[in-house]
């Protein structure tokens, strides 16, 4: 790290990171508590830069809920024409920001983008996983990380349910959020059901998810998975733009964010 004048455009720095959402709050920092990702970073970087850092992720992550590779971005502040600022190299800021964060937060790469890189406004698409461990005896070590699941699911009825929500939609029966303003409608590009030793795997892709969508979308594919629902009665629960036509909310601790993508 070294002390330099730096006159002109602030410099833009993008974050992949990694965490084991058991413990924390979720990623969006909170008045009542500092035990979040976003308020977890901010804190080290203001210690660092001397000054306020506010950092954007990709999506709001719930608490309980994991990631593989959450994206963030922060702006270093500009500064006046002879003044000292701290720079540190990419490489820096990642040891930095490990040597300080909790164990269950780690940074897997740091890099320098364009200043009009943002984390959740630039973002193409995201892959989120859900885990559901169905075996005949629940793996004692997946357990933190996956929905247990008693009743043998039958993922030939789950893909054909599944088959439904694949393109765009309005999705607001699958949104948590009663008094959501904007747009319900998104596009999902795949959904990939598949099982492994016990433990069944539910990916989607899509250009953007509302507030618990994903583990509404589990919960309700669950109850196709059960018997209690029919494949065919999806298009249905879509069409009725009513929450309460959905499933049930998938618990936090099985859905991971796997991946974000940008052009």
């Amino acid at each position: 790290m070294c002390f330099c004048i730096r006159v002109g455009k602030s410099m833009n720095y993008k974050l992949t990171l990694q965490y084991d959402g058991t413990k924390l709050n979720g990623w969006q920092k909170q008045g009542n508590t500092d035990n979040t990702i976003q308020g977890k970073l901010e804190a080290i970087l203001e210690k660092m830069y001397g000054q306020y850092v506010e950092i954007h992720g990709s999506g709001r992550t719930d608490a309980g809920v994991h990631a593989l590779g959450q994206v963030a971005n922060f702006h270093v502040p500009e500064v006046s024409s002879g003044e000292k600022v701290k720079v540190y190299s990419n490489e820096e800021i990642k040891s930095t920001l490990n040597e300080y964060l909790s164990k269950d937060i780690r940074v897997l790469k740091v890099e320098t983008v364009d200043e009009r890189f943002h984390a959740r406004l630039t973002a193409k698409a995201k892959t989120y996983e859900y885990r559901i461990d169905n075996g005949e005896i629940a793996n004692v070590f997946q357990r933190k990380y996956v929905m247990r699941e008693e009743t043998p699911l039958n993922l030939e009825a789950m893909r054909q349910a599944a088959g439904c929500l694949i393109g765009t939609h309005d999705f607001k029966t699958f949104c948590a959020n009663k008094k959501m303003k904007k747009s319900t409608v998104r596009t999902i590009y795949s959904i990939h059901i598949e099982e492994k030793e016990g433990i069944v795997s539910i990916k989607y892709n899509g250009n953007g998810f509302l507030y618990n969508m994903v583990r509404i979308l589990t919960g309700t594919l669950i109850e196709v998975g059960r018997g209690k629902r029919k494949p065919e009665e999806m298009q249905e629960i879509i069409n009725a733009q009513d929450r309460g036509a959905a499933g049930f909310t998938a618990p936090a601790q099985g859905l991971f964010l796997v991946e974000v993508e940008y052009n």
